[in-house]
């Protein structure tokens, strides 16, 4: 079945984005959008918007309800829900083939089986992946005896979902009750869902992950991507390729993400997320994301594919496209996420009006945004502004371009995170050694001196 008209199930860039490859691709859109974006740059580059409540998340973009009736009111046939909000929930999914509309993602059971973090790591098992010793606690006593088979230092993590929320690191015995406490009330306060596992603490790591894509039958690997550089579990920095990775490690993470797809029978775009020990050389299954990631675009440099065009093509019950052996890799591309935060005042929203924005151009740089001059950031969603993307021959030349296309980069009447990263790619400790998830941490310390 050919797909008509997509209804968009979310807002910001990653909707500009979305309606970006469906003009391309001949398909009308639709912007299911908040009342406060119904002047939004997706809104006006949609070919209709319809309004699906207030500003609140919960009550908008969170509400399966509103959004399904906003594709039957318009006659949509298919919807992409892009990432975040209920881009990986399952009901949204079931309400949708229950209407006859095409979703554009994996199906209810496979978002079922890996939007669970316990029930993505017993997938993972199955299907031979390596993962950190840990495991699921109910309460303190198993929590105890759970660390003393594993050994100090350990992660408490939630069950339902992620972005750091839930994730506490636990040094010893005489911080465990009181993180375990408050991790189970954040877990439940963030994703109604108290659940939590215990893993141990690898304390230098590397964040890589192995992009596929499958059409039900077969699964493919897009390459991998290293997303290292985070403050707070929560990714600035993003490149493709991982640099200086082991070439026996990232073979091995390319087989072991094709083979979760592969034990999924995966349809759609999924990220399978690894955690490289640094100290011991070897990697663990950490989570799978069933949707488009915000660090797509990087991916797409490298292979020259769309990969909303991809999810598109296999939501439509069309067969890969391409086989393994004819995707190849070029070069090497970063992206960081520019926000609306004051990053010296502890990364504060900074929510307002932006009185100005000029982004760079340039053949081998590319911004994918939804802000312009007199554009509002509401103070109800993430904060991120815009994506710069630049591709070079080798990771040298892509840090060059990139603090070209910084300097370049100037939005007025909020504050951002350039300036930031504009110190970072000057930094030894980033420019000369592939960054772990400690680095943003060590640097911004010396930034604060």
């Amino acid at each position: 079945m050919r797909l008509r008209r997509i209804l968009i199930a979310n807002r910001g860039e990653i909707a500009a984005r979305i309606i970006r490859t469906c003009g391309e691709l001949g398909i009308d859109t639709v912007l299911a959008a908040s009342e406060a974006d119904l002047d939004s740059v997706p809104a006006r580059l949609a070919d209709r918007t319809i309004c699906i409540g207030p500003p609140q998340p919960a009550r908008s973009y969170l509400d399966v309800e509103a959004v399904v009736a906003a594709a039957l009111e318009t006659r949509a046939d298919g919807l992409h829900p892009g990432y975040g909000f209920l881009a990986e929930n399952s009901r949204l999914a079931r309400r949708c083939d229950a209407a006859g509309i095409i979703f554009i993602g994996p199906t209810p059971a496979q978002l079922d089986a890996v939007g669970d973090k316990l029930r993505a790591r017993q997938h993972a098992l199955q299907a031979g992946l390596p993962v950190l010793p840990g495991g699921a606690v109910a309460d303190l006593d198993e929590a105890r005896r759970l660390a003393r088979s594993i050994g100090w230092p350990l992660l408490i993590k939630s069950v339902g979902g992620g972005g750091g929320r839930g994730l506490k690191p636990v040094r010893d015995d005489a911080q465990l009750e009181a993180l375990l406490d408050l991790a189970m009330a954040e877990a439940h306060a963030a994703f109604a869902d108290a659940r939590v596992y215990l893993e141990r603490l690898v304390e230098t790591g590397r964040h890589v992950e192995v992009q596929i894509l499958g059409d039900g039958e077969g699964v493919i690997h897009l390459g991998d991507r290293d997303c290292s550089v985070q403050r707070r579990y929560q990714k600035l920095v993003e490149e493709a390729p991982a640099p200086g990775l082991p070439r026996a490690v990232r073979a091995a993470m390319h087989a072991a993400a094709v083979s979760l797809g592969r034990h999924l029978r995966y349809r759609g775009l999924g990220t399978v997320e690894f955690l490289f020990d640094v100290a011991r050389q070897e990697f663990h299954f950490l989570e799978m994301n069933a949707r488009i990631q915000v660090e797509h675009p990087v991916t797409e440099a490298i292979t020259g594919l769309d990969l909303v065009a991809q999810q598109i093509a296999v939501a439509q019950g069309q067969a890969l496209a391409i086989a393994q052996d004819e995707v190849a890799f070029a070069g090497h591309a970063i992206e960081c996420r520019i926000t609306a935060e004051d990053w010296q005042r502890d990364f504060a929203p900074s929510p307002g009006l932006v009185t100005a924005a000029l982004f760079p151009a340039g053949a081998h740089t590319r911004v994918d945004t939804h802000i312009e001059s007199g554009s509002k950031v509401p103070p109800f969603y993430d904060s991120m502004l815009a994506k710069i993307v630049v591709h070079g021959r080798d990771r040298g030349e892509s840090i060059e371009q990139m603090k070209q296309a910084l300097a370049n980069c100037h939005i007025d009447g909020v504050h951002t995170n350039v300036a930031m990263h504009a110190r970072l790619f000057d930094a030894p400790e980033f420019v000369a050694h592939p960054p772990d998830t400690s680095t943003l941490g060590r640097w911004l310390a010396t930034q604060r001196a």
